[in-house]
């Protein structure tokens, strides 16, 4: 049985993040590939730590790729220009160590079918406009909002890395309010030495950052946790290992609904990993624009090779309006589930994907995330 009064937590990491840095930079390998070779197929994992890059994975293409200028610019437009952050473009050292991809897998990924076995999940509810779960989408903007006044100097004394986490309290099923949020966010020497990160930079980042964002969900009981150690001087690669693929509940529902276990950065969208991903998305979502359900979570598996999908689940947990049997085959009919017509479908060989890397790969509202789009809601609605 369904649960109706709970409180549920999702977080969220700025792009400053060590493991979001090497997301970000796995994807930009990526849209540098498809810019100038669409089918080309990209694997890329990176590792950073202090001063250095690792980044390795398996790559086919008829392109080159700048990988340590490439780096260097991402870096730089997330802020890592100083080495009072703990990590500068201009010194940290680059290893590129990427090679060509099995040709075993190639064999059947150039035949149309998966590059993989697993099975990926999708997600659609009416919490939100985005039709999201609240608590990821307020975590995902309060990292965002971190981000934002950091480079528009209102908060000036913060640094690139950042967390963020929201806990929301549900009354018969639906969220009522925020009962508690959580902010860490890095700041410089100087700011201590200023005493802008003791009461005042708490009380800056509940103003700036935390109100804005929350609004009407917090009340008089709300808590704020923030730097709750006291200082966060010490921060990004400086502080914590970071790899492409660790932060696969905050890139999609913050926990709300089982996670199949693929990471999306760094590989091309014949990767099921990815793409499958991103499908079951745009179903969902579609099915709930429709009408059709309140609630919809989807499941696909495939086998590496095979085009079909070997199962597809449905579970609109009793929102539904025709049978979950009714909706599987209203799927089945009316979209393309193999690999090479996801990839059609949703127009996936395209260089989108540095945009993913951070703030969550749904519920995003930017160019590119076709996945998005609720333009089979009507079709859905009129065969049901």
């Amino acid at each position: 049985m369904e649960k109706h009064n709970y409180l549920f937590t999702s977080e969220s990491v700025t792009e400053g993040h060590p493991d979001k840095v090497c997301d970000q930079i796995s994807d930009g390998v990526l849209d540098a590939v498809l810019k100038v070779d669409p089918k080309g197929r990209v694997a890329c994992e990176t590792y950073v730590t202090m001063g250095l890059i690792i980044v390795g994975g398996e790559i086919t293409t008829n392109s080159f790729i700048h990988v340590h200028d490439l780096c260097r610019n991402i870096l730089k437009d997330i802020g890592y220009s100083d080495p009072k952050y703990g990590f500068d473009y201009h010194t940290c050292a680059i290893l590129n160590a990427i090679h060509a991809q099995s040709p075993d897998i190639a064999q059947g990924v150039d035949k149309g079918g998966a590059g993989d076995q697993g099975m990926m999940f999708g997600y659609a509810c009416r919490e939100t406009e985005e039709l999201m779960p609240l608590p990821i989408t307020l975590a995902h903007r309060l990292s965002l909002r971190l981000t934002e006044v950091r480079k528009k100097k209102i908060l000036g004394y913060l640094g690139p890395d950042g967390k963020s986490q929201v806990t929301v309290e549900y009354v018969n099923g639906k969220p009522k309010k925020v009962t508690n949020v959580v902010i860490a966010a890095q700041h410089t020497q100087e700011a201590v030495e200023k005493n802008a990160f003791s009461n005042r930079g708490r009380k800056d980042i509940i103003e700036k950052v935390i109100k804005p964002v929350i609004g009407e969900y917090l009340t008089k009981d709300t808590e704020f946790f923030i730097n709750q150690t006291g200082l966060f001087l010490v921060g990004g690669p400086q502080s914590d290992t970071g790899m492409t693929g660790r932060k696969i509940i905050v890139d999609t529902y913050g926990g709300t609904i089982p996670h199949g276990g693929g990471a999306f950065s760094g590989k091309d969208p014949t990767k099921v990993d990815r793409s499958a991903a991103y499908m079951m998305r745009y179903v969902a979502k579609n099915i709930v624009a429709s009408g059709l359900a309140d609630k919809c979570q989807l499941q696909i598996a495939y086998v590496i090779g095979r085009a079909e999908p070997v199962s597809v689940n449905i579970d609109t947990f009793g929102t539904g309006k025709v049978s979950d049997e009714r909706l599987v085959k209203l799927i089945r009919d009316n979209f393309d589930l193999t690999p090479s017509g996801i990839i059609k479908t949703l127009d996936l060989r395209k260089p989108i994907y540095r945009n993913t890397a951070a703030y969550g790969h749904f519920g995003r509202k930017e160019q590119g995330f076709t996945w998005e789009q609720t333009d089979k809601a009507k079709t859905l609605a009129r065969l049901a």
